[in-house]
């Protein structure tokens, strides 16, 4: 098949398109060339904000299926849906942030906090613009395509509406992530810390997570299976550990020799509180990619911690905020 992958040199189209050629298939990247497309694959520079003027050139010939990795708003997924929703199956990755119970978590949503799994047909939000807009323009520092209307809601409406495909992505880790995600972990082990701190809600709140290689292979696989055609399928790892269960897995994997400590959050600094409504957890039943498509994780968790850990350590920050890390602080609470 000729595969079309906008964007596709990021963190995790870089572990996706490989997959894909290694499959057999003609795999093009569109994306700006401010990064080199993994090796073997071909490219067209443009800019995924003014995607129709690249019309002629993304349709000959015309892809059998497009993946869409910068997909962010409404306006963007009629833009994709106009230029191949009649001649290419689409796919497009979204967020297990659409539903309701990421908005009672950043407090958008009414009701109180339903721990229920959600699989993909549980109640989704029903306010739009999840994040606030000087968050959304924090994130866009790491993520500078994203659009500050950003909502994955109306896009996935309009990507099913002709027959494709949306893959809500967990809390996504390993070498590459541009949020850091185990940053202020590693980084306290390293400095020698030997008691890390965290409140009592943040500790017990549980969230999913996916290793990026895996979630590489999520993608890859409902590209090339036409059963995933018109399907909406949650991806993520089986377990929704809590906070403190994940951050001791990662401690552990870094060698931490200390422990960690829970306290109430009015005892913590300001920079170690816990945000938003931390009695309502962000957990997905992920069963319907493995039974519909086959889907299973590859790689083991140790190897993905470990891999995720190297990266870290390789590649130290250029700058950090002093505040972030209040050793002072944190041991005032001891």
């Amino acid at each position: 098949m000729r595969i079309l992958a906008i964007g596709g040199t990021g963190f995790i189209g870089r572990f996706t398109l490989p997959l894909l050629a290694g499959m057999g298939h003609d795999v093009i990247a569109f994306h700006r060339g401010e990064r080199t497309a993994p090796e073997g694959i071909a490219s067209i520079h443009g800019d995924r904000r003014d995607l129709p003027a690249y019309r002629d050139r993304l349709q000959s010939p015309p892809p059998d299926v497009v993946i869409d990795f910068l997909l962010s708003n409404e306006r963007q997924a009629d833009e994709l849906v106009e230029l191949f929703g009649s001649t290419s199956r689409l796919i497009m990755l979204s967020s297990c942030d659409v539903y309701r119970a990421a908005g009672i978590l950043h407090g958008t949503e009414p009701g109180e906090p339903d721990n229920t799994p959600a699989d993909e047909d549980s109640p989704l939000r029903t306010h739009l613009h999840v994040y606030p807009p000087a968050v959304v323009r924090q994130i866009r520092t790491v993520y500078p395509w994203l659009e500050e209307d950003y909502d994955k809601i109306p896009a996935e409406r309009a990507v099913l509406g002709a027959r494709g495909t949306v893959l809500r992505l967990p809390m996504v880790y390993g070498p590459g992530d541009p949020l850091r995600r185990f940053l202020p972990v590693v980084k306290r082990v390293d400095d020698g810390r030997r008691v890390i701190v965290l409140d009592q809600a943040t500790a017990d709140w549980r969230g999913v997570r996916g290793y990026v290689e895996d979630v590489a292979r999520a993608i890859a696989l409902a590209a090339t299976d036409a059963r995933a055609a018109g399907r909406v399928y949650n991806v993520g790892d089986p377990e929704n550990f809590t906070e403190l269960e994940w951050r001791s897995q990662i401690a552990e994997a870094a060698g931490f020799l200390g422990r960690f400590v829970v306290v109430p959050a009015e005892r913590l600094p300001e920079h170690l509180r816990g945000r938003g409504d931390l009695r309502q957890h962000w957990i997905v039943d992920s069963n319907r990619i493995r039974q519909e498509l086959g889907y299973a994780e590859r790689a083991p968790r140790a190897t993905a911690l470990a891999r995720t850990i190297a990266w870290e350590r390789a590649r130290p920050p250029a700058a950090i905020d002093p505040a972030q890390y209040d050793y002072a602080g944190e041991d005032s609470v001891l």
